[in-house]
């Protein structure tokens, strides 16, 4: 637990389980959107899902901006297009290179399908996590590690990207250049899978909270979420809000 709930000014966090309920936004978590809105808060999605999902959402919330692709894309609320957060110099070429990735791997896992978002994508590639298990996805990583990528995993997608590509790193560059009027204990993140786990790391996001779903993937984590919520996935994301607007966190 972490006592400072009540300063809290800006609230980053991962959008499918952490804010999704089987898989949809709710009527509670629009109007918890609008609550945070008009009690000053801030909202800035960190998200895998892709850059062309991504612009629209944050354009149509009332949120500040949304990171795409774990950390490739950035869309301020405000503006019309997407900032590059990772540099790829020749997106053709890396298109090319990464379905040359995937499909070396699905040589070796037949089973993987490629993610109905994956033609929206910029930075990166995906494919359904289903039917993968705990150790299959240790060795995909390291497959993709021996062919010079990143690879994480999420309740939903399994991410081929490059390798300094992580949510962390790109939220740490958006909140200081978007940003910089926030201290770090004025920041909490919020996750519920692997995928978030840079989110929950100490040393860059001390006030990090998981929803109650991360208990699934908590002994997989070398990062753990400072806190967890009571209540699982979009209603989790909905209890913290209500902490944090009355500064309570019990």
């Amino acid at each position: 637990m972490f006592d400072s709930i009540g300063e809290i000014r800006l609230i980053a966090t991962d959008m499918d389980g952490t804010l999704t309920t089987a898989g949809k936004f709710t009527s509670k978590l629009l109007q918890t959107f609008d609550d945070l809105n008009n009690a000053g808060i801030k909202v800035l999605i960190v998200t895998g899902r892709s850059a062309g999902w991504v612009s629209g959402l944050a354009h149509y919330l009332p949120i500040v901006g949304a990171i795409a692709e774990n950390g490739g894309m950035y869309y301020p609320s405000a503006g019309e297009t997407g900032i590059f957060i990772s540099p790829i110099p020749d997106l053709i070429k890396h298109r090319q290179q990464l379905a040359t990735t995937f499909a070396e791997l699905k040589a070796k896992f037949p089973q993987i399908q490629e993610s109905n978002d994956n033609i929206f994508r910029i930075t990166d590639w995906t494919f359904d996590v289903a039917e993968l298990s705990t150790s299959e996805l240790q060795i995909i990583a390291h497959l993709c590690e021996n062919m010079g990528w990143g690879f994480t995993y999420s309740t939903i997608q399994c991410h081929i990207k490059p390798q300094r590509q992580d949510k962390a790193i790109a939220l740490l560059k958006v909140l200081q250049e978007y940003f910089p009027e926030y201290s770090s204990n004025e920041v909490v993140t919020v996750g519920d899978s692997p995928n978030d786990e840079s989110l929950f790391d100490p040393r860059y996001f001390p006030l990090s909270v998981g929803v109650a779903n991360v208990r699934e993937y908590v002994d997989r984590l070398q990062q753990k979420p400072a806190y967890i919520t009571n209540a699982a996935e979009g209603e989790g994301f909905c209890e913290l809000a209500k902490m944090i607007k009355t500064g309570n966190l019990d």
